[in-house]
């Protein structure tokens, strides 16, 4: 599969060292105004290069719109759009070329399709999420509408971990630092330890939190086609994601049903809600209006510069030691990638929604 979604579709096409990253939406709603700075800057949240924290491959990643969109309004029919790759340097992946790279895709793709492309991972590689990031900003703007916004933040890195939820921070703050943490000085904390693990060589994981506010009740599908399950699969549809939760998630095992049951109760403007949130958002598979919150877990970056044993395209073991350019930490660059990964979920499951009677 190389499409997402069933009334807002994201097709994408490209590889790490490729001519170009792509990719065709479809089912983007006509008459939404198309805001080129606001996805050129959802784009650079993403792009290599930011700081000492992410990969030093230089990549401008403009993006180009081909299709789609007229006098600045989506007209309704596929948006074609293409960034071109500029800085990728193939030689660092020569001696790659007949070996496995420890925990990558390499030998599952070798299995899967008995052929693969060795420089920067092809297409297993991270680079390919360019198209993800230009997926969800066209959906932000096709929620703008709705009232809905999306906002993730780096909540862990390692051991260093937020001691509240998301309603405890300023979240605007989330873009004053490198790593994307709404807490100034958990983020100095952060930082410390990825250059620490960056000079040793290594990588190392962490958590990702997002909330969704503004969705409006009944959003969903009763069954297979929760919302949840949705935004589940989607996040972990992103490399290197290991885990995803939602509301209290695993922490919510340890309460009884007296303290984890959301109680409803009347505004005074005679609308249903709950005094709590512990569902996050979500009951029986669809909103219920309340705010959507999840976490999602980030393993280390499989690419480190130490030494590791492996075995070659014959079986025969053999030491492997990783050079170029990569990321001591995915997660600052991925915090756009769950927000982009949530906005699509979310306007599909919304024009879903609207499509039943």
């Amino acid at each position: 599969m190389n499409t997402f979604g069933h009334h807002f579709t994201l097709t994408t096409f490209g590889e790490s060292h490729g001519a170009a990253i792509g990719g065709v939406i479809d089912g983007m709603p006509a008459g939404i105004d198309i805001d080129l700075d606001f996805i050129q800057s959802e784009l650079n949240r993403r792009r290599p290069g930011q700081s000492a924290l992410t990969t030093s491959r230089n990549e401008v990643d403009q993006v180009e719109l081909l299709s789609g969109v007229f006098e600045g309004k989506s007209t309704g029919c596929p948006i074609g759009f293409i960034v071109r790759n500029t800085d990728h340097h193939s030689q660092d992946y020569e001696h790659m070329r007949c070996v496995f790279r420890p925990s990558h895709a390499d030998f599952t793709y070798q299995a899967r399709y008995g052929i693969r492309d060795h420089r920067g991972g092809g297409r297993s590689s991270a680079r390919i999420t360019i198209s993800r990031c230009v997926g969800g900003a066209l959906a932000k703007l096709a929620l703008r509408k709705y009232g809905i916004t999306i906002e993730a933040y780096t909540s862990q890195v390692g051991n260093i971990a937020l001691e509240h939820g998301y309603q405890h921070y300023d979240l605007a703050l989330t873009e004053q630092n490198a790593v994307r943490c709404p807490d100034p000085e958990k983020a100095a904390e952060m930082e410390r330890l990825i250059l620490q693990v960056k000079s040793e060589g290594d990588t190392i994981g962490g958590v990702i939190s997002c909330v969704i506010r503004g969705c409006p009740p009944g959003i969903g599908e009763p069954e297979f086609g929760k919302l949840h399950a949705q935004l589940g699969a989607a996040m972990l549809s992103i490399n290197a994601v290991k885990g995803f939760e939602y509301g209290e998630g695993f922490a919510g095992v340890c309460h009884r049903g007296s303290e984890q049951n959301d109680a409803f109760t009347t505004t005074d403007d005679g609308r249903i809600t709950t005094l709590t949130n512990h569902s996050g958002g979500i009951q029986g598979g669809i909103s219920n209006g309340q705010d959507i919150y999840f976490r999602v877990a980030f393993k280390p970056v499989a690419t480190i510069l130490q030494e590791q044993s492996t075995v070659d395209l014959e079986g025969n073991h053999t030491l492997l030691k990783a050079h170029g350019r990569h990321d001591p930490c995915v997660l600052p660059r991925a915090v756009p990638l769950v927000e982009s990964m949530a906005a699509m979920t979310l306007i599909d499951q919304i024009l879903s929604t609207n499509a039943r009677p």
